[in-house]
């Protein structure tokens, strides 16, 4: 970044209470004609999934496909959200990675279920995962963690997520002292607070956006006997 491309509070302009803000209410967008069918779906929703993330990955090419929003609850029913990355999915469930110290770990510690969105708004559509967040053994978080990029396995150290702290400076001090300890090239042990959730589904919806809002909903729902039905859901 230039020096001249830097914004100061010196050089932040005051909304002029006379110009026109934009009208939420009338921003609209007409989706896609195409729609969903029963008879598109895979037999199981990670199939589906599967299905879909390659296409908005390979086909769409949106920026990080793999983010969605996860929402939690804590033992009072106070929710919170925030967009965390996807690492893995295959049919036990879905898996991202934290600080066991975070409040989304502090809340699925008290309540375990869980719900995941994808938003891959270009191609008008939507997956929305409900289910119940279990943590992932030491082995597959400490496989995982070997594979991240050298200054995100510092940073896992350097933040207590979550946590007040009193700089910025604070953090960048504490992840200096871990890059001197731990110099590119050389292993960094995996943090004893930090680790994985795999979100086991029990319904995951697809979302595909129609004309006149009339869109499609097709809702896979875990049987109990370990199988799926479909149902469609009104928009």
């Amino acid at each position: 970044m230039r020096q001249d491309d830097r914004v100061t509070d010196r050089d932040a302009v005051a909304i002029d209470p006379a110009e026109p803000v934009p009208d939420p209410a009338a921003m609209r967008k007409h989706y896609r004609a195409e729609g969903l069918a029963e008879t598109d779906l895979a037999a199981t929703p990670v199939a589906q999934f599967a299905r879909w993330f390659k296409q908005a990955a390979e086909e769409a090419h949106l920026f990080e496909p793999n983010a969605m929003i996860v929402s939690t609850a804590d033992a009072e029913g106070r929710p919170g959200s925030r967009t965390v990355l996807l690492k893995h999915f295959d049919e036990q469930g879905f898996v991202f990675y934290t600080n066991y110290g975070s409040r989304k770990a502090r809340d699925l510690a008290e309540n375990p279920y869980v719900c995941l969105l994808f938003p891959w708004h270009p191609m008008a559509r939507q997956v929305i995962v409900t289910g119940v967040a279990r943590r992932t053994g030491r082995d597959e978080t400490a496989a995982y963690f070997r594979t991240r990029p050298h200054g995100s396995q510092l940073g896992a150290w350097a933040s207590a997520q979550s946590s007040p702290i009193p700089s910025r400076a604070e953090l960048d001090v504490s992840y200096a002292e871990l890059a001197a300890r731990y110099p590119e090239g050389e292993q960094v042990p995996v943090p004893p607070n930090w680790g994985g959730f795999r979100v086991a589904p029990q319904t995951v919806e697809f979302w595909q956006g129609r004309e006149n809002r009339l869109h499609d909903r097709l809702r896979y729902v875990e049987e109990q006997d370990g199988g799926w039905r479909v149902e469609r859901l009104s928009p």
